[in-house]
C-alpha cells in the first residue's frame, strides 16, 4: 500500500514525468505568457497601484517621498517585494511583466498540482480551463498577493496531503510564503487540509457531519458579523449560487456573461455524460471529497460578507467574497477531473478559452490605449505635482479599478495623491499626515477616487484626469483644481460637463 501511494504521489508531483511531459509542461507554460506581453503594458485593475507603489519604495529609500515610510509587515506584501526588487534591476515594464509572469505560472500549475491530487490523475483536458481561471476576475483585479497566495496554497496542500518524504518538508516550506503574499491563502490551505484530515477519520455516513458543520459555522459567522459589525458589512446582492467558481469569467462587459454561462453548463454537461456513462462501472466514492467541498464554498458566498470593516484598519477588507470564489472555481474543476473527461471536452474548452481571449485582447487594447492618454497628459505637469483621477469603468464591467491606470502613468513624473494604499495600513507603504506625496485619510482618497472630494487649499497646485466625453468613456483630459471645488464636478457622467 505503501508502495502504490509512493508512486502515485510521484506521478502526480511529476518526480517521474517523462521528457514529452516536460516538453507539455513547457509548450503550455509558455502559451500562458502570452497575455502579458501582447499589450505594451499588463491591465490588471489594482496592479497599476502596485506598480506604482513599488516605486514610491524606491523613492522613500532614496529619501525623494517626503511624508512617507516603509513598515515591517510579514504578510499582503510578496508581490510587492518581488516587484520592488525587479524594479532595480529593470524598467518598470519589464519587472511587472516578469514578476506577474511568475505570478500565473504558480497559480495556474498549483491549482492543476491541486486538481491532481484530488482526482489521482493529471488533468490536461482541463488545462484550457485553468488557463481562463488564471486570468479571470481576481487577476483582473490585479488582487496579486492574494492571487500569488492561493497558488503556493494549491501547491503546498497538495505536497502536504498526498506527498511522502521530502515533498512534505517542500509542502511546509511553503507556508511563510503563503503567509507573506496573503494570509487568506492560509486561511484557505489549513482550512482545506483540516477538512480533509478530519474526513479521512470519520466512517461512512458520519462524513456528512463534516459539510453540515461546515455550513454551520459559516451560518454562525455571519450572524457574529451581522451581531458586531452591523453597519461595517456589505453582502452580495446576487443569489449566492451565481458564486459558483463562473463568475471568475464575467470581467468587463456582458459578453463575458454569456460565456460564462456557456462554459459552466457545458462543463455540468460533460460531467454528467460521463457520470451516466459509467455510472456503474466504476467506484465514484473519490467524488464525494470534492464535491463536499465545491458544495461548502458556494454556500460561503452566501454566508461571508463581501465587505468587511474592521478596527484594525481604516479601509475594509474588500470583495471578499468575489476573490474566494477562485476557490469554488478550482474545485468545481476538481469534480469534473474526477469523471475523467474525454478529449472532446478538451476540443470545448480549448474553443471557449480562444473566445475568452479574444475578448480579453480587445478590452485589455481599450485600456492601455487609455493609460497611453494618461501617460501624455500628466508628462506635461513640472515633476512632483499632487494628481488626482476620477475614472470610472463602463456600468456593465465588474472590473471598476482603472483609475489605477493614472497611478501607473505618475511613475517618474509626479504623485498621486489619491493613493489608497498608503492610507489603508494594509501595505507596507505608510503616510504621516500632511505629506505632500499621499493623502493620511482613508475616507479622503475614497473620496478623490469616487469624485466626491472638496479640494482645500492645502492641497495646491493639484490636477485631476477626467473623462471628459459622455460618448467614450475611454477618452481622457486634465484640469487644474481650485481650493473649494469637489473634484468630479467636471466628467463624463456629470451635471456640469
Amino acid at each position: 500500500m505503501e508502495i502504490a501511494e509512493e508512486r502515485i504521489g510521484q506521478e502526480l508531483t511529476g518526480t517521474k514525468t517523462s521528457r514529452r511531459r516536460w516538453l507539455l509542461v513547457l509548450a503550455i507554460s509558455v502559451l500562458l505568457l502570452v497575455p502579458c506581453v501582447w499589450q505594451r503594458r499588463i491591465e490588471a485593475g489594482d496592479l497599476g497601484s502596485h506598480v506604482y507603489n513599488a516605486w514610491l519604495a524606491q523613492q522613500i529609500a532614496r529619501g525623494k517621498a517626503p511624508g512617507l515610510y516603509l513598515t515591517r509587515q510579514w504578510h499582503n506584501v510578496l508581490f510587492d517585494v518581488a516587484l520592488m526588487r525587479a524594479g532595480t534591476l529593470l524598467s518598470w515594464a519589464a519587472a511587472e511583466k516578469v514578476v506577474v509572469g511568475a505570478a500565473v505560472l504558480i497559480f495556474f500549475w498549483g491549482a492543476f498540482a491541486f486538481v491532481s491530487v484530488t482526482a489521482k490523475r493529471q488533468p490536461w483536458e482541463l488545462a484550457p480551463a485553468l488557463a481562463m481561471l488564471a486570468y479571470g476576475w481576481t487577476f483582473q483585479a490585479g488582487f496579486l498577493n492574494f492571487y500569488i497566495s492561493l497558488g503556493l496554497a494549491f501547491l503546498s496542500i497538495a505536497f502536504l496531503w498526498r506527498g511522502r518524504s521530502w515533498r512534505r518538508v517542500v509542502g511546509a516550506a511553503l507556508l511563510p510564503l503563503v503567509w507573506l503574499a496573503h494570509p487568506l491563502g492560509i486561511l484557505w490551505l489549513v482550512a482545506a487540509l483540516a477538512y480533509v484530515r478530519l474526513r479521512e477519520r470519520i466512517p461512512g455516513w458520519y462524513r456528512l457531519i463534516l459539510p453540515a458543520s461546515a455550513v454551520s459555522l459559516l451560518a454562525l459567522a455571519r450572524w457574529e458579523i451581522v451581531r458586531h459589525f452591523h453597519y461595517d458589512a456589505d453582502w452580495v446582492e446576487a443569489p449566492f449560487y451565481l458564486f459558483n467558481g463562473a463568475d471568475q469569467l464575467v470581467l468587463y462587459g456582458k459578453r463575458y456573461g454569456v460565456l460564462a454561462a456557456v462554459v459552466f453548463f457545458f462543463c455540468v454537461a460533460v460531467f454528467l455524460y460521463e457520470a451516466i456513462r459509467r455510472l456503474k462501472k466504476e467506484d465514484w466514492t473519490i467524488l464525494t471529497l470534492p464535491l463536499e467541498m465545491y458544495v461548502v464554498a458556494i454556500c460561503a458566498a452566501g454566508f461571508l460578507p463581501q465587505n468587511l470593516t474592521t478596527p484594525l484598519y481604516p479601509s475594509p477588507m474588500g470583495l471578499l467574497v468575489s476573490r474566494m470564489t477562485t476557490i469554488s472555481a478550482v474545485l468545481g474543476l476538481c469534480v469534473l477531473a474526477c469523471a475523467r473527461p474525454r478529449k472532446w471536452a478538451l476540443a470545448g474548452l480549448a474553443a471557449f478559452a480562444a473566445v475568452f481571449f479574444v475578448f480579453l485582447y480587445q478590452d485589455t487594447a481599450a485600456l492601455n490605449r487609455l493609460e497611453t492618454q494618461a501617460r501624455q497628459l500628466v508628462s506635461g505637469l513640472p515633476p512632483g505635482l499632487r494628481v488626482l483621477a476620477t475614472i470610472e469603468a463602463p456600468e456593465e464591467s465588474r472590473l471598476p479599478f482603472i483609475n489605477h491606470t493614472v497611478d501607473r502613468a505618475c511613475i517618474e513624473r509626479c504623485f498621486s495623491y489619491g493613493n489608497y494604499e498608503p492610507a489603508s495600513r494594509q501595505f507596507r507603504v505608510r503616510v504621516r499626515e500632511g505629506s505632500p506625496a499621499a493623502t493620511a485619510s482613508a475616507d479622503d482618497a475614497e473620496a478623490m477616487a469616487s469624485g466626491e472630494y472638496e479640494v482645500q487649499e492645502e492641497d495646491l497646485p493639484m490636477f485631476q484626469v477626467y473623462q471628459c466625453d459622455k460618448g467614450d468613456p475611454y477618452r481622457l483630459c486634465i484640469r487644474e483644481l481650485a481650493a473649494g471645488e469637489v473634484n468630479g464636478r467636471i466628467g463624463h457622467d456629470s451635471p456640469d460637463e
